[in-house]
C-alpha cells in the first residue's frame, strides 16, 4: 500500500507562546545578568546540536553587554537511537580549547535529566 503524501497547502496553525521580541528581550536580560557577575573574557561552551541557536543569540547579546566571550563546542549524546536517556553520555565531538582554570559558561538546550550538562561540567 502506498501512503498518501501530506498536504502542505494548509499547514496547521501554531500559536507561539512568546513573540520573537519577547525572546530577544529575555536573552538580552540574561546576558546582562551574566555580564554583571562574570569576567569579560568568559569561555562559552555550547553543547551541540540542540544548544547552538540559543548559544549564538546569547553570545551576540553577551558582546552587546560588554563581554568578549571565547567560544568552543562539544557534541554529547545520551539518547543515541532511544527515546529516553539511560544516563550514559558519549562525547562525539570534544572541546578544541583547554578550559582548565577558565570561567566557563555551559550552554545547552533543554535540561531534562541533567545527565548531559552534569557530564559536560
Amino acid at each position: 500500500m502506498v501512503e498518501k503524501a501530506p498536504n502542505f497547502a494548509d499547514p496547521p496553525t501554531v500559536e507561539p507562546l512568546l513573540s520573537e521580541g519577547e525572546i530577544a528581550a529575555r536573552v538580552s536580560g540574561l546576558a546582562d545578568e551574566i555580564a554583571a557577575v562574570m569576567p569579560p573574557d568568559l569561555q562559552v561552551v555550547a553543547i551541540l546540536k540542540g544548544g547552538f541557536v540559543f548559544a549564538a543569540d546569547l553570545i551576540r547579546a553577551l558582546h552587546r553587554s560588554g563581554l568578549r566571550p571565547r567560544v568552543d563546542f562539544m557534541t554529547l549524546s545520551s539518547y543515541r537511537e532511544r527515546k529516553e536517556s539511560d544516563g550514559r553520555v558519549d562525547i562525539t565531538r570534544d572541546l578544541t580549547d583547554d578550559v582548565h582554570g577558565l570561567d566557563v559558561l555551559l550552554v545547552d538546550d533543554i535540561l531534562e535529566s541533567g545527565h548531559t550538562v552534569a557530564f559536560a561540567r
